[in-house]
């Protein structure tokens, strides 16, 4: 999709705030900015990102990664949004879609909840802390840092599609503070700097660092996430006026908003979905179709192509 030339989203924003004062005064002057930001985004556009919000919701709700690594890639390579700006938007995605994952992982008696307890003090720092970093890179610096870290997502996700020693049983879970808070940190500054849920971080190290099997390590990072989530967004959404200096996005904080809102519906949709698949679905598909994708958006990151 080619989006309409910043000019033009100017234009027909005015046009529109002049035209509704003028024929509606009653209608609260605090609207007019939301009304006319609607208007300047194309119909395809919602369209497009409608079904973006239900492929994320899904994928991050199956391979609990919070659907971000799907929704940044795409605002920001298909619509050519800024990198601050897409990370931005999908994080307050990340705060809907983490809800209702819970749910259904909670159903599925799949939560560690003093795992969970004792991640978050650390998660809800570090997830501010990154936030603070990742203000301080514009952003094609940021898109090449999110372009390394998507190699490291298809490395990840490579060794999961190849292992052939299945999940361990959960003997021996490690649920003390060292090794979660440990998984807090690490979830809580990769979320924070990349605009991620941090599902792809906390999995493998829940695995490792904790020893729970991979499904009750899905459960337990979405169920942080849903924590840290909202801290996160309102963070970074903060910060956007500061690391955004562009003339053709008047309100960033507002466009984020939007974007937001044209995910959200079809993405806790699509959550709920995949949250439910992960306890009956193999993997093995889902995840080669994902790791092609991320080939793809990485190499675009980086400038290969």
């Amino acid at each position: 999709l080619v989006p309409v030339s910043a000019s033009r989203r100017l234009s027909v924003s005015l046009s529109l705030c002049l035209s509704v004062s003028l024929s509606l005064p009653s209608v609260p002057q605090s609207l007019l900015p939301i009304i006319a930001y609607t208007a300047a985004v194309p119909p395809a556009e919602i369209i497009s990102l409608v079904l973006v919000g239900l492929a994320a919701g899904a994928l991050g709700g199956l391979l609990g990664i919070g659907g971000s690594i799907v929704m940044i890639p795409v605002l920001v390579l298909a619509f050519r949004h800024d990198q601050h700006l897409a990370q931005a938007a999908a994080m307050i995605v990340n705060v809907f879609v983490s809800g209702p994952a819970v749910i259904r992982h909670q159903r599925a008696k799949a939560i560690e909840w003093t795992i969970v307890g004792r991640m978050l003090p650390a998660g809800l720092v570090f997830i501010i802390i990154g936030v603070q970093v990742s203000s301080l890179f514009d952003h094609e610096m940021l898109k090449r840092i999110f372009g390394l870290f998507l190699i490291y997502v298809i490395i990840v996700n490579v060794r999961k599609l190849f292992d052939r020693t299945g999940a361990a049983d959960g003997d021996g879970v490690r649920d003390g503070w060292l090794p979660s808070s440990l998984v807090g940190c690490c979830m809580g500054f990769a979320a924070g700097l990349l605009g991620i849920g941090g599902g792809i971080v906390a999995v493998p190290l829940l695995q490792r660092a904790c020893r729970l099997p991979l499904r009750r390590c899905i459960a337990v990072s979405a169920t942080a996430m849903c924590v840290t989530a909202p801290f996160g967004a309102l963070r970074k959404n903060m910060t956007l006026p500061d690391v955004m200096h562009t003339a053709d996005v008047s309100d960033p904080i507002m466009l984020s908003l939007l974007i937001a809102a044209c995910l959200v519906p079809t993405a806790i949709i699509g959550a709920l979905i995949g949250a439910g698949l992960t306890h009956s679905l193999p993997l093995k598909v889902v995840r080669g179709a994902f790791i092609l994708l991320l080939t793809y958006a990485s190499a675009r990151y980086l400038g290969l192509f």
